[in-house]
């Protein structure tokens, strides 16, 4: 659990991945999103594919900020064998942190030998990269977010993530349903397409147990940090 209690806004930055995904991004977009990441200590950059990874790695080359990037993003419908050529590509081009996208018509359909050994293949393809595994809760009821969790855990991925961030955000419901399957395991939480108002429902999956929270936003979430601990929703600062 993150004891925002101990957190200042430097320390806070190392549990927010920050990203620009959307699908008219440009190069300038990307440089400015790896040195606000940079700036804010977050703890990855991410970009929607590989294509933009090789400028990734530049802007962030001398601090602790993976580079990082979608895979088969954000549907998750391409055969797993596509899902790890991608997840092959975006290491070489020097990712440290890879999310993929689960395949979610083939989890409703409970072709959970598929779902696994995608899984299983792209965590292969991944190597020593920290690997997260979308689920997509806008689309699942909780008993197929339960047995995603579990397909996750049994594979040995680092974290199961909410949402894409594209389409429906998660509501607390959805997340608690995730952190409840996964108690007694080593799979992290992490949470992305929070909505309006971003900062206290940030602030709120945080304090529920995600250990990321992934957004376009992080800078103002972080920025905002003060205001919530004004209001009372965060602690007061222990140092």
């Amino acid at each position: 659990m993150v004891n925002l209690a101990k957190m200042d806004k430097w320390a806070l930055g190392k549990h927010f991945d920050h990203s620009v995904l959307p699908k008219n991004t440009t190069e300038d977009d990307i440089r400015k999103g790896c040195r606000e990441a940079v700036k804010y200590n977050c703890a990855a950059f991410y970009s929607a594919t590989p294509f933009w990874t090789p400028v990734v790695v530049e802007e962030l080359k001398g601090s602790d900020v993976l580079p990082a990037t979608g895979i088969d993003f954000p549907f998750g419908a391409s055969p797993g064998a596509v899902k790890a050529f991608e997840a092959e590509y975006a290491v070489k081009a020097g990712c440290k942190a890879l999310d993929t996208v689960l395949n979610i018509g083939a989890l409703k359909d409970r072709k959970h030998d598929v779902v696994k050994q995608e899984l299983k293949d792209f965590k292969a393809a991944a190597g020593d990269a920290l690997t997260k595994v979308i689920l997509e809760v806008a689309f699942l009821t909780d008993e197929e977010i339960a047995t995603a969790c579990k397909l996750v855990a049994e594979v040995g991925c680092d974290y199961a993530k909410t949402s894409t961030g594209q389409f429906e955000g998660p509501s607390m419901e959805q997340f608690l349903v995730m952190k409840r399957t996964l108690v007694g395991t080593p799979v992290k939480l992490k949470v992305a397409g929070v909505k309006f108002p971003r900062p206290q429902n940030a602030y709120a999956f945080i304090l529920a147990g995600a250990e990321l929270i992934g957004t376009r936003a992080a800078v103002a979430i972080i920025e905002a940090l003060d205001t919530m601990r004004e209001i009372g929703l965060v602690p007061p600062y222990e140092g």
